[in-house]
């Protein structure tokens, strides 16, 4: 009986087969930014479960590589999701005062950038005249 996740692994495998000759560390890296940028996100999702399940049928390159994106990209599958999980990661790390001194009003230096612009308003565009065709 085949798992869902044979073809993922088997996949998995066969890059960090090619990768392999390159040695472990360039390896590792090159199997994660390939998985990152050409497996669609579902994909991801799915051979992160695995990984989460222990990875069963993975070569250790391959696991390795796996687990550097999945850290990389803080165990999301879209770059979106990880980005915006990175940045809030960043935002509890910062704590609570980097939020409260701009509500607060004591940080003058960005002061400027929490300003709304002003509304534009619509120009008339040419000089109101008609041209003849």
């Amino acid at each position: 009986m085949h798992s869902p996740n044979d073809a993922l692994v088997r996949m998995a495998n066969d890059i960090g087969k090619f990768f392999r000759s390159q040695g472990e560390e360039r390896a590792i890296a090159g199997i994660a930014n390939h998985i990152k940028l050409f497996w669609e996100p579902r994909m991801k999702k799915q051979i992160f479960a695995h990984l989460d399940e222990g990875g069963a049928g993975l070569d250790p390159l391959s696991l390795k590589g796996l687990q550097k994106l999945k850290a990389d990209m803080h165990g999301k599958s879209t770059m979106a999701d990880a980005e915006a999980a990175a940045a809030l990661a960043q935002m509890a790390q910062d704590g609570p005062d980097f939020l409260a001194e701009d509500v607060a009003g004591t940080s003058k230096s960005n002061a400027r950038a929490y300003q709304p612009a002003p509304p534009q308003t619509a120009k008339a565009s040419g000089s109101g005249k008609r041209s003849k065709h």
